[in-house]
């Protein structure tokens, strides 16, 4: 694999170069995108059956079927803590990515300035580019587990600091912000006036004694915060485009305004689907944490077995393992494995400060997850041979 074809002109990886690498490989194991791999529940297909059959195929509110909008509203009261108006305070969007992009677009102006995490999901970096935003980072440690210190968040804040981005549990570090932090980091918005943008994608998705909790269920909260979520991790439902932000009135108005230019409304069908997913029986949840949970200690244990480090992952769907030990850069390591028929995807695709790490996911079967692990003590094994 040649480097540019797995970096840009600035050392970041393009991910989909090395996919597009990737396929042309047989019987490679993907340990790359963060698509859950379960079926989506059966009483939620069973629901967007019903809804083609009985529902007229027409254009729904572009914000969202009331009953979908009162069934968000339902999940954050009982899940979260947060209170919110179906009628003025939710959007129903056509998946977490338009809501991303939604959020940042009716949000920032030219030369705000929006602190992120990093690593990061790097779509944000797109969408406030794309706002003439400018993104001020705060790094966070393995050590730390990837916790967002508040400290490092308030040392980093100037007169044009707008927005503090929260991502949590996080993509890529599988890191959580702390309860403690997550009351220091309310503290801190209040007093400098900043609007924090929380996604919550991956908040079911929690392991050991990690505990989450909803910035904007804190007093003084919710009127600064816009709460960013969906159903496509959560219940397996990545393909039906469904996500939604809960955010003060003025700002769902403005977004929704957006929205119905762009795409008019999310798929119909998929939203009788959701209110299916928020409103159904919920054990189908645990039972794919349980499942994430037990491939979560079979790949530490594996790693543990490599020498690699990593920061405790506390959640999400993601292993952010440290390459250090191995004395192998993330980018060259990744091409070992991919030889080898693992997928990973290099640090430096989240962020070109990381090139000593990889994301890696849980979303294989936990026999073939057990396989991609062999296969890359192999390739270790192989390269410590041809250096002697």
């Amino acid at each position: 694999m040649s480097e540019a074809t797995t970096t840009t002109a600035t050392g970041a990886v393009n991910i989909f170069d090395l996919m597009e690498l990737a396929r042309s490989k047989q019987d490679v194991i993907s340990m790359g995108l963060g698509d859950p791999d379960p079926a989506t529940p059966a009483h939620i297909i069973e629901a967007a059956k019903r809804a083609i059959e009985a529902q007229p195929a027409g254009p729904g509110p572009a914000a969202g079927l009331p009953e979908l909008r009162q069934a968000i509203a339902r999940k954050l009261k009982r899940d979260n803590g947060i209170d919110a108006d179906p009628e003025s305070e939710i959007l129903v969007t056509t998946g977490g990515q338009e809501a991303l992009f939604l959020l940042i677009q009716t949000l920032i102006e030219p030369g705000d300035e929006v602190i992120v995490q990093d690593p990061r999901y790097t779509s944000y970096d797109d969408a406030i580019e794309l706002a003439g935003g400018r993104m001020i980072s705060v790094p966070t440690r393995e050590e730390d587990a990837f916790d967002l210190d508040p400290a490092e968040v308030e040392r980093r804040l100037t007169p044009r600091s707008k927005a503090l981005l929260m991502i949590s549990p996080n993509n890529p570090t599988a890191g959580i912000v702390s309860p403690a932090n997550v009351r220091r980091l309310a503290d801190i918005a209040r007093k400098h006036d900043l609007i924090v943008i929380a996604d919550e994608i991956y908040e079911k998705f929690i392991y050991d004694d990690a505990e989450h909790l909803s910035i904007a269920s804190l007093p003084g909260m919710k009127e600064r915060t816009i709460t960013l979520n969906g159903v496509s991790k959560t219940y397996a439902m990545t393909g039906w485009r469904i996500g939604y932000l809960a955010a003060p009135a003025e700002f769902v108005r403005a977004a929704t305004a957006i929205k119905e230019m762009i795409n008019v409304q999310a798929p119909v069908v998929s939203q009788w689907a959701a209110v299916a997913a928020l409103d159904g029986p919920q054990d189908c949840v645990e039972e794919m944490r349980q499942m994430y949970a037990a491939r979560r200690r079979l790949l530490l244990d594996a790693l543990d077995d490599m020498g690699f480090t990593y920061g405790m992952p506390r959640g999400a769907l993601y292993v952010w393992a440290n390459t250090a030990s191995t004395g192998i850069e993330a980018i060259e390591l990744t091409r070992l494995f991919l030889d080898e028929g693992v997928l990973i995807f290099p640090g430096t695709g989240f962020g070109e400060g990381w090139g000593d790490y990889m994301r890696m996911t849980l979303l294989q079967p936990i026999e073939v997850l057990g396989e991609a692990t062999n296969r890359m003590r192999q390739a270790l094994a192989k390269r410590r041979a041809a250096s002697e």
